[in-house]
Order: C-alpha cells, then sequence, then structure tokens
C-alpha cells in the first residue's frame, strides 16, 4: 500500500510538472499571438487608412459638377463604395467646340484604377493632340499603356465616345462591362451600345471597334457603371442590367435629373442600402436643342 502511495504521488508530481510546462508553453504562445494580433491590427489599419485615402482621391478626382455642354442636358452622379472602388468618368470638350468627350473607366479596385488615372495623366498630351482620332483608336493607345502593367486578375472596363453637334452623331468604342444604352425620344425600346470586347486584362488581345448611332432632338444616351448593375440584395439577387433598363423604362418621361434619381432610387430600392459597397457612376444625356444638321468640314 505505501508503494502505491509514492508511486502515486510520484505521478501526481509528473503531471503538476507536465502541467507547469504546459502553462509556460501557452503563456508563450499567448504573448506571441498578442504581438501577432498587434502587428495585424496595424497592418488593418494601414491598410484601411490608405483605402480611405485612395477612396477620397478617387472621389476628388471625378467631377461633381459638369460644364455646360451646349445643346445638350446632362445629369451625373458619382457615389463611392464603402468596401470597393475605381470608378472614374469625366465629360470634356474638345478643342474643336463642336465635338465634345465622355469617358467613363470601371475598374476592379484602387489598383487598377490608379493606374488607370497614371496612364489617363501620362497619355494626357497625346490625347489633346490626338483628340481628333476615332474613339477606337484612343481605346487602343489606353490599351497599348495600361494592359503590360496589369497584374494578378485586375480589370478595367472603358467607354469613350465622342459626339459631334454638326451632325449629332455618336462615335463610340467601350470594353468591358460599362453599360450603355439609347433612349429614342417617342420609343419605348432601349438600344444597347454594345461593347466590342471583354475588360482590359493582362491577357487582353481584342481589336478595338468604333461604333456610331445618330441622335436626335430629346434622345437620351444613359451610361451606367458595373457597380450598380452588380448590386445585390440581402438574398444574394443581383439588380443586373435588366434592373437598370427596367427602371428606364417605368421612370416618367421627365428631365435628366428626374431619371437619373430614379435609377439610383430603384437601385437603392432592391438592394436595401443607402449606400454602395461599389463605386457606382450614372450619367443621362439628353438632346434639348432642335437638331440642325451642319455640313462637315
Amino acid at each position: 500500500m505505501a508503494k502505491e502511495t509514492e508511486s502515486l504521488k510520484l505521478r501526481i508530481q509528473e503531471l503538476e510538472s507536465d502541467l507547469a510546462a504546459t502553462e509556460k508553453e501557452l503563456a508563450r504562445h499567448r504573448h506571441e499571438l498578442g504581438k501577432a494580433n498587434a502587428s495585424l491590427e496595424k497592418l488593418i489599419a494601414q491598410v484601411t487608412e490608405e483605402i480611405r485615402f485612395a477612396s477620397l482621391i478617387q472621389k476628388m478626382l471625378s467631377p461633381t459638377e459638369l460644364r455646360n455642354i451646349s445643346g445638350f442636358d446632362v445629369s451625373s452622379k458619382y457615389l463611392p463604395g464603402d468596401r470597393f472602388g475605381g470608378d472614374y468618368f469625366d465629360i470634356f470638350e474638345h478643342e474643336d467646340k463642336l465635338k465634345f468627350g465622355i469617358v467613363v473607366a470601371s475598374s476592379s479596385g484602387y489598383t487598377m484604377s490608379s493606374l488607370f488615372l497614371s496612364v489617363l495623366i501620362k497619355i494626357s498630351s497625346q490625347m489633346e493632340a490626338r483628340k481628333g482620332l476615332e474613339p477606337d483608336k484612343m481605346l487602343e493607345l489606353l490599351a497599348k499603356e495600361l494592359v503590360p502593367n496589369i497584374t494578378n486578375a485586375d480589370k478595367a472596363s472603358l467607354f469613350y465616345g465622342v459626339i459631334d453637334r454638326r451632325t449629332y452623331e455618336l462615335s463610340y468604342s467601350s470594353v468591358g462591362r460599362v453599360e450603355a444604352y439609347l433612349q429614342v425620344y417617342g420609343d419605348s425600346g432601349l438600344q444597347s451600345l454594345e461593347a466590342c470586347g471583354p475588360s482590359l486584362s493582362k491577357e487582353f488581345n481584342t481589336k478595338p471597334l468604333s461604333m456610331k448611332i445618330q441622335l436626335n432632338s430629346r434622345d437620351r444616351i444613359i451610361i451606367a457603371t458595373e457597380g450598380l448593375v452588380s448590386a445585390q440584395n440581402s438574398d444574394g439577387q443581383t439588380w443586373s442590367g435588366e434592373g437598370l433598363r427596367n427602371a428606364i423604362r417605368l421612370a416618367p418621361r421627365q428631365g435628366v435629373h428626374e431619371l437619373r434619381n430614379e435609377i439610383l432610387h430603384q437601385s437603392e430600392r432592391f438592394t436595401g442600402r443607402t449606400s454602395p459597397l461599389r463605386d457606382q457612376i450614372v450619367i443621362v444625356m439628353e438632346v434639348k436643342d432642335k437638331v440642325i444638321k451642319l455640313a462637315k468640314n
């Protein structure tokens, strides 16, 4: 009996020793985990601040007020995403005052958007000198600069159009998923301005094409980025291009601002969100003048 008692005491001492060693090891792991958590929190805070800063820059670079474009009513809205961003747009007059351009970009994130903006700045002088280029040539020029610098799975959709007020003709070229439609006055249907190729990515090898459409008095052009049509509700359902088209068709025939607001209202109503997860851009443009076509020079 004494022998068994002594053996039990030794076993208890061994277990206590093992327990002390385990507690010491756990304390070391807790200390290392605490250090790792502190580093992770610091990294998350840094990335969050970088994203916030990038979003702020993105918002500043996207115009909040557009200059008056003679002969057209224009309404636009840029909504920054809470989690994902990378959209950009501009509407600008050419040196030829009877022409103006529209550029809309939808990127997979701030990195891709920053690349697009840096390329846009880099070739701005070329764009200025080559504003007579057809939209497909301009898109080709942008792709030539962008594609070699794209990494990972980054993507960008682009729409570039030029309207000549001599003929009220829109020439455009588009790649990827920028939703664009022509709404002919008095017609309940919508004409889709189709893209000529996939989004810009590191595998992009499509030759852009230019398309032309004729505009008449009170015709409308509606353009929206992917963040709008890919928005989802709490059930995981996507608003989609059909949701956008229905919002356009069902909107009362009022001004461009009312149509723009109705599109955004219907999207918000579908998703149940007051602010989007991903950047959204909506542009509504209407020919307001009686169309008097001038001869081309």
